[in-house]
């Protein structure tokens, strides 16, 4: 009896073992990539896109053979487009080990993400959308966005309102959000003594009635109307505007340009809608191949997913580089890359930014969104 229950006890120990050591390597079978942004609510569109995009470079590794010789698997996390939410998000992936993070998408969700994400290992960010520069201005060698900046697009918005429209008054409405108020006061600050502003105030993200503040606006006479917001807010604003009989146009940043905007506003109100956005990928050569790729799996793209593609062969380009899953290492892979993407050449500089970030002006038109104006410079 006692050898049969010293035999049993063995059984026990050595599969306890196996079970252990096998585990540890199943963990180590595949590269971690997580992806994080507003999955649902009233911004998933957005969050769809992102995680559209990187899927369909990932699927593209996988089919390749993977990175480091395994697979990637994908970590996808629903920031709900809210700071705490992804702190919490950017410590679970922390915890899941991933090698690197796609997102987020808004800037108030990345900063704070961001701080974990270099507390936990210098885990490499890449974030598709967030244009706050704040982002990049803290110093962490981890943290990288592959769009450009809103003291760009506030500049380009600030320049074509004084110089192609030689507006004379404006009104100028943010959402108190890291993203919306920041673009607002970048504008604000670029178009200096150029025109008059006669109106700055805000409004609440995720309100729905703007009506006092839009008769506030109406009674100062603008020539147009600047909104640092995103889309939901933006076509509310348009629509209650024209419903109120307020005939300047409005112009926002690049949360606004996506046709989620069209439908809350309504075709005829969105009408001459200006917006600031990176050039049409359908213009540019380079991204024909995804553009194909992306249409025949998921139909139309979206405006950041072309960015969230790149975003995610950067990283996975950069895990290659390395050799390794180990932060520090992938971070100065990627520092040293000159990658050539969907988007054309992406190089970043010392903070995380990359080198070219061309900003243009676009306008809304018969329920479409259309390239309109360039820098003189470009």
């Amino acid at each position: 009896m006692e050898k049969i229950k010293i035999a049993f006890l063995l059984f026990i120990v050595h599969f306890s073992l196996f079970t252990v050591f096998t585990g540890c390597a199943k963990k180590e079978d595949t590269v971690k990539i997580g992806v994080a942004g507003p999955m649902t609510g009233d911004q998933a569109k957005m969050g769809t896109d992102l995680k559209n995009g990187v899927e369909l470079a990932v699927s593209e590794w996988n089919e390749k053979g993977g990175a480091l010789g395994k697979k990637i698997e994908l970590f996808i996390e629903d920031d709900q487009h809210d700071p705490k939410l992804a702190v919490t998000v950017a410590n679970k992936l922390s915890n899941s080990g991933v090698a690197g993070v796609i997102g987020h998408w808004n800037s108030s969700a990345s900063i704070p993400a961001s701080e974990v994400y270099k507390d936990r290992s210098n885990i490499p960010m890449i974030t598709p959308a967030s244009t706050n520069p704040r982002l990049t201005e803290r110093g962490f060698e981890n943290v990288f966005r592959v769009c450009g900046r809103d003291d760009q697009q506030g500049k380009i918005a600030a320049e074509f309102v004084a110089k192609s429209l030689k507006v004379k008054k404006v009104a100028i409405i943010h959402d108190k959000t890291t993203y919306g108020q920041g673009l607002a006061d970048e504008f604000k600050k670029a178009l200096g003594n150029a025109a008059e502003v006669v109106y700055y105030g805000v409004v609440i993200q995720g309100d729905k009635d703007f009506r006092a503040v839009l008769t506030s606006i109406k009674d100062k006479k603008p020539d147009i109307i600047y909104f640092g917001g995103i889309y939901p807010e933006a076509g509310l604003l348009v629509k209650q505007a024209k419903e109120l009989g307020i005939k300047a146009p409005f112009m926002s940043g690049d949360g606004t340009i996506d046709k989620e905007f069209i439908k809350i506003a309504g075709k005829e109100n969105a009408e001459g809608t200006y917006l600031t956005f990176s050039p049409d990928p359908l213009n540019i050569p380079t991204a024909k191949a995804f553009l194909d790729k992306y249409h025949a799996k998921y139909g139309e793209h979206g405006p950041y997913s072309i960015y969230a593609y790149d975003a995610a062969n950067i990283l996975l380009t950069g895990i290659s580089e390395a050799g390794i899953t180990d932060g520090k290492k992938i971070a100065d892979a990627i520092h040293n890359l000159a990658y050539d993407g969907a988007l054309g050449k992406v190089q970043f500089d010392k903070k995380g930014d990359v080198l070219k970030a061309p900003y243009i002006v676009w306008v809304t038109k018969d329920g479409e969104f259309k390239e309109y104006w360039k820098p003189e410079r470009e």
